[in-house]
Parts: C-alpha cells; sequence; structure tokens
C-alpha cells in the first residue's frame, strides 16, 4: 500500500463497472469484467477501480447485497491476476469485504457521508481511502449544486469530512482527495475546480481527478447543439489527464485507459524537461 502513495509519475486509474446501467458503458463489460480489468493492467492501469453501483446523475440506490454480489467475485479475480484493484463503493460492508478480497483502495465518492460506518471500518483496514467532495445521492445532487465560490466551498467541505474521517481513526497519510467533479456540480463548477487544483493541493494531501467521459466534456464538444457520446470524449478526457498531470495530481481515474497513459507520459516528460517545475 505504502507504494501507491509514494512519489512519482501521475497514477493512471482505469474504470471497471460491473453494472448494468453505467453512463459510460452501459453494462458492457458485465460479461468478462476479470478479463476487462486484465486488459486495462495490461494497457497501463495502475490501478482499477472495481464499481458495482451506478453513480451517473440519476440514478438510484442499488441493493447492499447485489452489489456485494457484483463486486466481489471481480475483485478476487482481478486479485488472483495480479491486478491492484480499488472498490469504488460507499458502502462500509462493500469496503470491508472488497479489501479482505485484497482490494488496496477504497474509493468513495461520498465521502463517509452515505454511510456512517465507513470512517471507522476503513480506519480497521490496511488500505487508501480517497475522500471524494459529495453533497448528496445522484438522484437529488442536481439541486444542490449552489455554490458562492466553488473552489472554496469545496475545499472547505473536503477539510471538514477529512477531519471527521482522521477523528474516526482514518490515517491523515492514507487519505487521497477527490473534488468530486460532476457531483452537485454544474460545467462550469467542473472547470472552475479543474483551474483551482493548486488550491486543492494546498490541503496538504495527494488528489485524484475523474473527469472521465463526465457531461461537462461532452458540453464541451457539443456540434450544433448535438452532445458526443461518452466515448466519444476519450481525447478531451486525456487532454485533462495531461494537464492534471502537469499541476502534480497524485492520479486520474479513466474509462480509456491508453490515451491517458500517454497523456501522463507527455506531461512528465514535459516537466523533467523543465527541472521538474510544474507547467
Amino acid at each position: 500500500m505504502s507504494d501507491l502513495l509514494a512519489p512519482g509519475p501521475t497514477r493512471v486509474v482505469g474504470v471497471l463497472n460491473v453494472t448494468p446501467d453505467s453512463f459510460s458503458d452501459g453494462g458492457r463489460h458485465t460479461g468478462d469484467p476479470v478479463a476487462r480489468g486484465v486488459a486495462l493492467r495490461a494497457a497501463g492501469a495502475d490501478l482499477v477501480d472495481v464499481g458495482g453501483e451506478s453513480t451517473r446523475p440519476g440514478a438510484t440506490r442499488v441493493d447492499p447485497a447485489e452489489e456485494l454480489r457484483r463486486v466481489l467475485p471481480v475483485v478476487e479475480g482481478l486479485v488472483a491476476a495480479g491486478v491492484p484493484v480499488s472498490v469504488d463503493t460507499m458502502r462500509a460492508a462493500t469496503a470491508r469485504a472488497a479489501v479482505a478480497a485484497g482490494a488496496v483502495v477504497v474509493n468513495d465518492v461520498s465521502g463517509g457521508l452515505a454511510d456512517e460506518d465507513m470512517a471507522a471500518t476503513v480506519a480497521g483496514l490496511d488500505c487508501v481511502y480517497v475522500l471524494s467532495h459529495w453533497r448528496g445521492a445522484s438522484d437529488v445532487m442536481g439541486s444542490l449544486a449552489v455554490y458562492g465560490h466553488v473552489v472554496d466551498e469545496v475545499r472547505a467541505e473536503l477539510t471538514a469530512r477529512l477531519h471527521a474521517v482522521t477523528s474516526a481513526g482514518v490515517a491523515r497519510e492514507r487519505v487521497v482527495l477527490d473534488p468530486g467533479l460532476g457531483f452537485a456540480k454544474t460545467a462550469e463548477h467542473d472547470w472552475a475546480l479543474l483551474a483551482g487544483l493548486d488550491d486543492l493541493a494546498g490541503l496538504g494531501l495527494p488528489l485524484l481527478v475523474g473527469a472521465s467521459r463526465k457531461r461537462f466534456l461532452g458540453a464541451l464538444l457539443a456540434v450544433d447543439g448535438e452532445v458526443p457520446p461518452p466515448s466519444g470524449r476519450d481525447a478531451a478526457t486525456a487532454a485533462v489527464s495531461a494537464l492534471a498531470a502537469a499541476r502534480g495530481v497524485w492520479g486520474v481515474r479513466v474509462h480509456d485507459v491508453p490515451s491517458s497513459v500517454a497523456a501522463v507520459k507527455v506531461a512528465t516528460a514535459w516537466a523533467a524537461a523543465r527541472g521538474g517545475v510544474p507547467a
């Protein structure tokens, strides 16, 4: 686990949805998700993030037992294949089972707010904890996208959640922060948060950026009102990956791994040529 947070190039976290209703792939990888995860690793993913519950806008919660049924065999299969695994869950029970099966990261998009047992559970696990900014569930988050100054407020709310989870026993040095792009955010908010990554980095913890295929990129690429499908946003995602890597973020969470692996390599080489100075 310690190697995950050691200094080094920006990590590429490959997304593996084992849901029938993902916004990005519509359940395309539910047939043989272990093979898909192995392929993501072979393509250069440093971690494969396995999720069994869609968090797309408007989604409702899946039954806890169903989430575990979807996730656990995939985590076990990937670990057996030597793939470093992250589990994308808002439930303490799923996190506990996945880490017991070999997952090394718990990626909680709710920052511990969706399950009051999450912080105490993670405190007792040997894993990295990704704590995201979140204001409410997917079916109501659109109404919560109201900010006076989004960077300041997200930073303050992340600080409050960080205090809550460390007070519950989670070691600060095991925490990665995620600004939660698209979660109770408009496109304008997402761009402001990307522009404000240096301010968020001022909290002194690694950052994970999850921009991949999200609506704000679709809106940016729209032509005559025609928004490209999620898979048509991978080039824009890779551009964000390069820019985020140039700012020194710990990781980028993406669906198309090869393009972001290349983007991170470019940003890393560019920074090295500048003497390690961020662009």
